[in-house]
């Protein structure tokens, strides 16, 4: 037994001397820094940030630009083909009318007054007159004088090039908007309370695997010196047995209470080195971390500064499970307000700029052309099934809920603080007697020795003092973690462990 733990020793002897020596502050900090459930939490509180800016960016207008081409195969025709080739074809009919008619009209002079018809086509104006009509001149221009009216009709749209500035102005939206923003503003009060609750979580975690380290410590010295007394007892009462002082039997049960102290101390060695191990995933070093505690190698557990009484009302502010609870009733009181304004009227002013090429305001011609327009748009919501109204009713009712929740959950924390303080007491008092227990096993111990060394006092005497001041000096150190640990729980039942985001 004593050559494995020699062995154990001298593997881990290379690793304490470069070990690494963290103050309880020291592994605090390391664990907020590395911690992967405060790192999600502080994410958590940015992406409530992010929110809250995106909720604030509905009060301001809503600008955007659109812009689109579109290929179209046809044109658009305003007259349909008879028509069109009317127009086309104008002169003509008009020519063919105006020699109709003038021919009419000819015959009928003729028929009245012979004289007059005769001196009439004898005229050199009338003759070049019907000379322009008979020639098609005036039906060509008449023609084409119809040909671009016609073209007209025909609107060229098959390259369009449409674009848009559109702009929106929220006026009222029924309290929603309002509404919304400061429900993101709780909302990222309530992602930092539920940091605040996993960072003093993680304050609790850490402060127990250190304590926990720290009393392993001091039960590994108490065991070397447990060891060491009784192995040197071992060879008193082999001295003793060979002067015929002592019996074989003194002999044997102080061996065997030697070999009890061995496995004692390889126990504590293990335990020491699973309870750094844990520590060291706490605060993010490798498993395999060398370190050492300041509080280690003390005599003795020192005793946390003691604070003064909190008022439960100021602990119902400080805890963030309250305070979460609290900010979750009014989270949800403002839900109330938005599946309100699902009822209201909404008003927005709305403004347009519009530009296109073809040209829609000037004939579909290619060139750009624009117009501005602006409005208020207005909608008043009238019926669907009463689904605002029962939304409503479920905000008032999760309302109701989270402030239940709250209620119950001050009772709670009063229950626990009064436990953890009438707890405090004890430990105390405890420590007090631990102490006072020490010293008399101590004083016990010493005279025990000093009789056995004199062959004036039996081994069963000795070892019964030995265990007595081993128990002891146990129990002071678990009254000492336990006053540690009962402060660090009684920090975050009252609150006391805030961050500093």
């Amino acid at each position: 037994m004593k050559r494995i733990t020699l062995l154990f020793l001298s593997a881990i002897l290379p690793l304490g001397m470069n070990a690494q020596t963290l103050t309880l502050e020291d592994c605090r900090q390391m664990a907020i820094e590395s911690n992967k459930d405060l790192i999600q939490s502080r994410t958590k509180v940015e992406m409530a940030g992010y929110d809250r800016k995106i909720a604030l960016a509905n009060y301001f207008p809503n600008i955007s630009a659109t812009g689109a081409y579109t290929y179209n195969s046809q044109e658009i025709a305003l007259v349909d083909k008879e028509t069109s080739a009317t127009m086309q074809n104008l002169g003509t009919a008009f020519s063919q009318s105006l020699s109709g008619s003038l021919q009419e009209m000819i015959g009928t002079i003729m028929a009245t007054d012979p004289a007059y018809a005769q001196k009439l086509m004898t005229d050199p104006m009338f003759q070049m007159a019907m000379k322009k009509v008979q020639s098609g001149e005036i039906a060509g221009s008449i023609n084409q004088i119809g040909s671009e009216i016609e073209s007209h009709m025909h609107l060229d749209i098959e390259n369009m090039f449409v674009g848009a500035v559109s702009l929106q102005q929220p006026v009222f939206m029924g309290g929603k908007i309002v509404a919304a923003n400061r429900i993101a503003k709780l909302a990222e009060e309530l992602a930092q309370s539920q940091y605040d609750q996993q960072y003093q979580q993680t304050i609790v975690d850490v402060d127990q695997a250190y304590w926990q380290i720290v009393s392993v410590a001091a039960k590994k010295e108490l065991a070397e010196s447990y060891a060491d007394l009784l192995h040197k007892m071992e060879k008193d009462v082999e001295i003793s047995i060979a002067e015929g002082i002592a019996t074989e039997s003194d002999g044997l049960q102080i061996k065997v209470k030697a070999n009890e102290a061995d496995m004692m101390k390889t126990k504590a060695i293990n335990g020491l080195s699973l309870a750094k191990m844990l520590l060291c995933k706490q605060i993010g070093l490798p498993l395999d971390s060398a370190i050492i505690l300041a509080d280690e190698g003390l005599d003795s557990v020192r005793i946390p500064a003691l604070l003064e009484e909190k008022d439960m009302e100021q602990i119902f502010l400080d805890r963030p499970e309250t305070r979460s609870l609290e900010l979750a009733s009014q989270i949800y009181e403002n839900k109330v307000n938005v599946a309100r304004a699902d009822m209201l009227p909404k008003i927005a002013l709305t403004a347009n700029y519009l530009v296109s090429n073809s040209n829609p305001y000037n004939g579909f011609s290619k060139e750009w052309g624009g117009m501005f327009n602006a409005g208020v748009m207005v909608s008043v919501p009238i019926f669907h099934g009463f689904e605002a109204l029962q939304k409503t009713r479920k905000a008032k009712a999760e309302a109701t809920l989270y402030k239940a929740q709250y209620d119950n959950a001050k009772d709670l924390i009063s229950l626990q603080v009064s436990q953890l303080r009438k707890q405090q007491t004890e430990a105390l008092e405890k420590l007090q007697m631990a102490e006072n227990n020490l010293s008399s096993a101590e004083e016990n111990l010493r005279k025990a020795t000093i009789g056995f060394e004199e062959g004036v006092t039996d081994a069963n005497v000795a070892l019964a003092a030995q265990t007595a001041w081993l128990q002891a000096h146990s129990e002071y150190i678990d009254a000492g973690i336990e006053l540690q640990m009962n402060f660090s729980e009684l920090q975050k039942a009252e609150g006391n462990n805030k961050s500093n985001r």
